[in-house]
């Protein structure tokens, strides 16, 4: 009698200790889902921001561009007022000379003129009666026409240099006049362009800041879920075996290479949910129909690669992913065993196998439950 109470007492606390394991372990997988979540979303966060980053980066292209052209513009117009002032403080400076050339060689005749002048009666008399004969005479007034005209010349070229010079500089005045303005243009321009490429280069670097720490939440969140995988993985209360009811057929003859469940991707190397299982097979091997139903879906599928989807009625559906061809349409009545495409490795795959799935009423169960 004990012994059948103590055998009683202990199934009852198996039961108690695996509805309480299964209840751990289904808080786990509620966390874990919830890390999933937030990896998937932040995995769309960032894929955006780094479409914006790239939308960004190819103004900013463009904006440098206009920015060079903007600045050499500028350096043309600057180059051109510099070439002005230069000339016009080497003018000048050469004015200031001829000035003081011209007042210098303008009193020197003045004097002499007004000695001419004063003297002039006298002078004439001294030549007069100082020449020997007429043509001594005659010779002594040319010389005395020649000083006078010398003089006269050179201070007439001094006023020529300085009025060529003063032209020069209402010339060089008017130039600058008018490259002023077109540098202050100029500068203007570059400078806002520069502004705008710094704005923008701002805008990038912070959306760069925050692509990633979006990232590293991604990350954090992704090491969560793979913890709790862990966890459940060594807990054993996960992948349990199942006993399959017989309902369905085997779709492709072959062996099981990745189980139901949570696994680490073979692509990605990430830890993802395995919808269902993948058989082994062949290129072109057959694949048949697991239960009669009509096909709701045969095409492309993203990540799928060429697939069939059954309706079977009674919100159960299977789907045949990873063809290399299919042999039946969309709408098309099937039977259980009938064939419906050929083993292939399209989509994302890394060899040739069937990925069968069951799912009832949109969620994916374990296929093994079925066949």
């Amino acid at each position: 009698m004990r012994s059948a109470i103590k055998k009683t007492l202990c199934a009852a606390l198996a039961v108690t200790f695996l509805a309480a394991g299964q209840g751990a372990a289904a808080t786990l997988e509620e966390e874990r889902d919830s890390y999933d979540a937030q990896v998937e979303e932040l995995g769309r966060q960032s894929d955006e921001l780094a479409g914006k980053i790239d939308s960004l980066s190819e103004q900013k292209r463009i904006l440098d561009e206009s920015a060079d052209t903007a600045i050499a513009e500028h350096k043309a117009r600057r180059a051109d007022l510099n070439k002005t002032l230069e000339r016009l403080e080497e003018n000048e400076e050469k004015l200031e000379v001829t000035e003081r050339e011209y007042e210098r060689k303008s009193t020197a005749l003045g004097k002499r003129v007004r000695d001419i002048y004063i003297n002039g009666q006298v002078s004439y008399v001294d030549v007069l009666f100082g020449a020997k004969d007429f043509s001594d005479f005659l010779t002594r007034m040319d010389l005395l026409k020649r000083v006078i005209k010398q003089d006269y010349d050179l201070v007439h070229a001094v006023l020529a240099d300085r009025d060529a010079m003063l032209a020069l500089k209402e010339e060089l005045e008017k130039d600058r006049a008018e490259q002023e303005p077109l540098e202050k243009k100029a500068r203007e321009a570059r400078l806002a362009m520069e502004d705008k490429v710094a704005q923008q280069q701002a805008l990038i670097d912070q959306m760069k800041y925050d692509k990633a720490t979006i990232d590293r939440k991604q990350d954090e969140s992704r090491a969560a879920s793979e913890r709790i995988t862990r966890m459940l993985q060594r807990s054993g209360l996960r992948n349990l075996p199942v006993q399959g009811s017989g309902a369905m057929i085997w779709p492709l003859a072959g062996s099981i290479t990745s189980d139901f469940g949570w696994r680490t991707h073979p692509i990605t190397g990430a830890q993802r949910f395995h919808s269902g299982i993948d058989i082994g097979g062949d290129y072109g091997d057959p694949i048949y129909a697991a239960q009669a139903g009509t096909v709701e879906y045969a095409g492309w599928i993203s990540g799928y690669g060429y697939a069939v989807i059954i309706n079977h009625g009674g919100g159960i559906s299977t789907l045949y992913g990873h063809c290399q061809s299919l042999d039946v349409g969309t709408g098309q009545s099937v039977e259980q065993g009938e064939l419906i495409a050929e083993c292939g490795s399209t989509g994302n795959s890394t060899g040739p196998h069937c990925h069968f799935e069951v799912r009832v009423n949109g969620e994916p169960v374990n296929p093994l439950a079925y066949l």
